[in-house]
């Protein structure tokens, strides 16, 4: 039998909530390997089963693959009305991670909900992100824009992501934003700091993505699951310099998952729970993956309760995380906030 669902739903905006564990659809365009049309149709049939009704897309993941591969599982069940869909605009295709461009201007984004419409096959959004704030364009003009698709009809709620606690305070003033969007894990914790207590104060709900740290937090990632390339190879954690270090962190962080008798990933949900209720926030995951199997150990996580002690042990392993967390650290709102080097 699939894991279920079993936390309660997240409300973001008028009509619009996303489940507690959603899904990360970037894995759906090959981003960590591989997969085909017919066996991503059975991962996302494997969703329905398992109550996962939130899943998180955007434009740029396999340059609109992703989209079309959720357009064509909504056509095909017919149940777009059974699920919160989200995607993004702001990143700009051309040179791979790293080397993209960020466009928040009010033509750019026009122009792009309209594809992601089209490659969905719906005619109105639950959520939509600014997939990175443009330094070119103050994000109160961004957001401006959005709310005009908002009136429209055309999507239903606003998302930021990877923006500071003071965009997101900034941006708030001009229209509500329903959520946050940042990576938060055991080893990536820097939006405690500014971003979490802003979206705290002002009832906006957060989504994690990459929280098992795009497979480290898990029993099966090894030096070889890193060797085998994907999106992965561009952050530093996994570069040679720290794939070591961090492998043998990983190690010891399985270690006390198997003394409280629960996988790695499961811990990991289990742990941003603990985190989120401490602070009163609004918590949704979206871990992505290629395997039904990963997924159900992630959803677990979401009715597992950590004694504060066993919390405690996991944050003190994972404080040996060697790296930081992204290639460039103006790309996230650590990095512009002066806590990632």
């Amino acid at each position: 039998m699939p894991t279920t669902v079993t936390a309660p739903a997240v409300p973001i905006a008028e009509g619009v909530e996303l489940s507690a564990v959603g899904y990360g659809a970037m894995s759906l365009a090959g981003a960590y390997g591989p997969i085909d049309e017919a066996d991503a149709q059975r991962l996302l049939d494997g969703l329905l089963e398992r109550g996962v009704t939130h899943i998180d897309t955007a434009n740029v993941y396999g340059a609109g693959l992703s989209e079309q591969i959720l357009g064509r599982f909504l056509a095909r069940t017919g149940l777009r009305d059974r699920f919160a869909i989200a995607s993004k605009v702001g990143i700009v295709q051309g040179g791979g991670i790293g080397k993209r461009g960020v466009r928040g201007d009010r033509e750019h984004i026009r122009e792009q909900i309209e594809g992601s419409l089209d490659r969905l096959g719906t005619d109105a959004l639950d959520l939509y992100y600014l997939h990175r704030p443009d330094p070119n364009v103050p994000v109160e003009e961004s957001v401006a824009a959005l709310a005009e698709l908002v009136a429209e009809g055309k999507i239903r709620s606003i998302g930021l992501s990877e923006v500071t606690g003071e965009e997101l305070r900034r941006a708030h003033a001009v229209h509500p934003i329903a959520a946050v969007q940042s990576e938060w894990s055991l080893v990536s914790r820097d939006v405690e700091r500014f971003v979490i207590p802003a979206a705290v104060e002002l009832g906006v709900a957060f989504v994690a993505y990459s929280p098992v740290s795009r497979g480290l937090l898990t029993d099966r990632f090894d030096a070889a699951v890193s060797a085998l390339g994907g999106s992965r190879q561009n952050f530093p954690r996994f570069a040679e310099a720290n794939l070591a270090a961090n492998l043998a962190v990983a190690e010891r962080l399985r270690a006390i998952a198997a003394g409280i008798g629960a996988p790695l990933a499961t811990l990991a949900i289990a742990w941003l729970e603990h985190r989120a209720a401490a602070t009163g926030l609004g918590l949704v995951s979206i871990p992505g993956t290629r395997s039904l199997a990963n997924l159900d150990e992630s959803i677990a996580g979401g009715s597992l309760t950590l004694e504060a002690s066993q919390a405690a042990e996991l944050e003190a392993a994972a404080a040996e995380i060697s790296g930081p967390r992204t290639f460039d650290p103006v790309w996230v709102s650590g990095g512009r906030e002066g806590l990632i080097g």
